[in-house]
């Protein structure tokens, strides 16, 4: 499986990047918010994180393999999180997911299902299924910020320091990262698990 890739972004279509790897071009299937964001960097080296997957049918026998690339690990896990629910899958959470990740995200953790809707190719129905599988685990996709910082090393250990990587990974740089875990973690509150702090971290930016 190619979980990664590498070469000059040479065309950008409406919805798939080719990019030159050596001797080779390949065609990665992108969603909409990540095409906006490879805009300007055509003609330049990039760098993707890829999932794979087939399309055809064996009936006909013929199965195609296809890469969909995104520019963060973040992205990726949100993307394969939609496509699990019931009803979605590759292709149409491609079509769908038009607006950035952190608005969906939003979207979904605040059951809002009426902004769902106006996604392509989700209706009412799919919304609400999208809300009951997902709402709760959005909380730190919704935090997600545009601009990426250079990972910083962290000392901490424990649930503290993985959350504070994990806000790292998210675009967050490690000052900033730091503050945010030093406001939900005053007093005697104790967190069991990475989503604990960010889903915490979450409400009190809502407040």
């Amino acid at each position: 499986m190619i979980t990664r890739i590498t070469g000059q972004l040479v065309r950008l279509g409406e919805a798939e990047a080719r990019i030159d790897v050596g001797a080779f071009e390949y065609e990665v299937f992108v969603p909409e918010f990540v095409r906006r964001q490879l805009q300007v960097s055509l003609g330049q080296t990039i760098s993707l994180k890829t999932i794979e997957y087939i399309e055809g049918n064996p009936q006909q026998g013929r199965l195609t393999p296809r890469l969909v690339g995104f520019l963060s690990e973040a992205e990726l896990e949100f993307f394969e999180l939609v496509c699990s629910v019931d009803g979605m899958g590759v292709k149409k959470t491609l079509r769908s997911m038009v607006r950035p990740v952190r608005e969906v995200a939003e979207a979904i953790e605040e059951q809002n299902v009426k902004e769902l809707s106006l996604l392509p190719g989700i209706g009412p129905a799919m919304s609400e299924r999208i809300v009951a599988k997902l709402r709760r685990r959005m909380a730190k996709f919704a935090l997600m910020v545009a601009k990426e910082f250079p990972e910083a090393k962290v000392a901490d250990k424990g649930v503290l320091g993985e959350a504070l990587e994990a806000l790292i990974s998210l675009g967050f740089n490690s000052v900033e990262a730091r503050e945010k875990i030093d406001a939900v973690s005053t007093g005697k509150t104790k967190f069991k698990t990475v989503e604990d702090v960010i889903l915490a971290i979450y409400q009190q930016e809502k407040k």
